[in-house]
């Protein structure tokens, strides 16, 4: 009763509706080949490779815990011990940085009193040489002053003989 309830039942159709049917199974349904890949993928996983990963994990899980146990450790120690030694050496080199800076301050320092010193000795020359030259200047000044007064007075002199000359 079915089958003559159903439209395609006993027609003609029928066969094309299987073809149908079958090329799409073929063609766009990938389930069947998707489940015979993995169904092999997993089988050749399984008896071909055998235990290889899982010794691989236990020689890198072992590894890891010899690292972790021993070497780990004297990295540690080792670094520490150069570490230290660095530290001092650091610490002397910094010492003998700050020595070395404090002998340059102090010799430029020194080098600057050294100059500070000769630039007030040269300044008290030069004002003892403007004093000196000032009472140089005041004594020509001085004498010059004189030689113009007794220049003064002989011509004075000299104009009052000549006076007596001219009134003949």
């Amino acid at each position: 009763d079915r089958r003559r309830d159903s439209p395609a039942a006993g027609s003609p159709i029928q066969p094309i509706i299987k073809d149908v049917g079958e090329i799409y199974s073929r063609l766009l349904d990938h389930r069947p080949v998707i489940q015979g890949e993995i169904r092999y993928f997993v089988k050749e996983f399984e008896e071909k490779r055998g235990l290889r990963e899982l010794r691989v994990l236990e020689n890198l899980k072992n590894t890891i815990f010899e690292t972790n146990e021993r070497v780990l450790p004297k990295c540690e120690q080792a670094m520490q011990d150069n570490l230290s030694e660095t530290f001092k050496r650091l610490q002397a080199a910094n010492a003998m940085m700050h020595r070395l800076q404090e002998r340059e301050y102090e010799a430029r320092k020194l080098q600057a009193d050294k100059v500070m010193a000769r630039e007030e000795k040269c300044i008290a020359q030069c004002e003892e040489f403007m004093k000196e030259q000032q009472s140089k200047r005041a004594e020509v000044d001085e004498e010059h002053r004189r030689a113009m007064e007794r220049l003064k007075e002989q011509y004075s002199e000299m104009e009052k003989e000549l006076a007596k000359y001219v009134s003949f």
